[in-house]
C-alpha cells in the first residue's frame, strides 16, 4: 500500500528519475537520478537542497563525473517519451530492440554523427548510417517479436493503475534507490504524516549512506544533517 501514499508531487519525483536516467543513457534508476529529481523541482525540498550547493546542475555534473553517460545519451532528449507513451511507444524498447539488431553502439554512433553536423539519419556522405539501411531492407517483413511488440509493454505505470505498489520502471531501480523509497515511507510515519510527499523523499535520499549520493553531497560541500535540518524547518513553517 506504500505508493497509494505518494503524493503526485512525489509520484513525480518518481517518474521524474527515469526520466534522468533516460536522458544520461543509464540502464538503471539509482538514488542520484532521485535526487536529480528533487533538486529540479519547484518543491521547497529542492529549494533548500539548492540553497546548500546541491543545484540540478552540480548533480548532473558530478553524476557524469563519476559514472558518465550511457550509449545514445540525448539522442532521444527532445522527444517527450511521456506522450509517446500514452499511444503505446515505448522509448526503452526502441533502444533495446535498435542494440539487439544493430549493436550496442549504434545509438552512440548515430549521436556522434548527428554532433559532427551530420543531416539526421544520414552518414557524411549523403548515405543512411548502416544499421539504418539495414532497417530500411527489413521494411515489409513480419514482425518476430520487433518493435511493435515491445511497445507498451515497459515504462511507467499509471498511479491509478499500480494498485498500492511502486510501478515497474522500463528501467530497474538499483538497491539504493529502492531503499530510499522506502525509507521515505518510513519518514513520513515517524513524521505523524498521513502522505508521502517531497519532502520525505529528499530526507530520505539524504540519509542514503550507499551509492553515489553520499560523494555527491560531500563533492558540493552539503551536510546531510543541515539539510534535513533545514527542509523540516521550511515544511514545519509552510504547515
Amino acid at each position: 500500500m506504500m505508493y497509494e501514499r505518494f503524493t503526485p508531487d512525489a509520484r513525480s519525483v518518481v517518474a521524474g528519475a527515469t526520466e534522468h536516467a533516460r536522458r544520461l543513457g543509464h540502464r538503471y534508476v539509482g538514488g542520484e537520478h532521485l535526487l536529480l529529481a528533487v533538486v529540479g523541482t519547484g518543491q521547497p525540498a529542492g529549494a533548500v537542497l539548492s540553497a546548500h550547493g546541491v543545484t540540478p546542475e552540480r548533480v548532473e555534473e558530478e553524476i557524469i563525473r563519476r559514472v558518465g553517460t550511457g550509449a545514445g545519451a540525448g539522442l532521444f532528449a527532445g522527444v517527450d517519451a511521456e506522450a509517446l507513451a500514452a499511444i503505446g511507444i515505448d522509448l526503452d524498447a526502441v533502444r533495446a530492440r535498435i542494440e539487439a539488431s544493430f549493436g550496442p553502439q549504434a545509438l552512440a554512433q548515430a549521436a556522434r554523427a548527428l554532433d559532427r553536423g551530420a543531416a539526421p539519419g544520414r552518414s557524411r556522405r549523403g548515405r543512411p548510417p548502416g544499421w539504418a539501411r539495414r532497417a530500411m531492407r527489413r521494411r515489409g517483413r513480419p514482425d518476430r517479436g520487433g518493435l511493435a511488440s515491445g511497445y507498451g509493454s515497459r515504462g511507467l505505470a499509471d498511479p491509478a493503475q499500480a494498485h498500492g505498489r511502486f510501478p515497474a520502471a522500463a528501467l530497474p531501480y538499483t538497491a539504493v534507490a529502492k531503499k530510499i523509497l522506502e525509507v521515505s515511507f518510513r519518514e513520513a510515519l515517524a513524521l505523524k504524516d498521513s502522505h508521502v510527499g517531497t519532502e520525505h523523499v529528499a530526507l530520505a535520499i539524504i540519509s542514503a549512506r550507499r551509492g553515489l549520493v553520499p560523494d555527491i553531497m560531500s563533492a558540493v560541500g552539503a551536510s546531510p544533517a543541515a539539510l534535513r535540518t533545514g527542509i523540516l524547518n521550511r515544511y514545519r513553517q509552510a504547515s
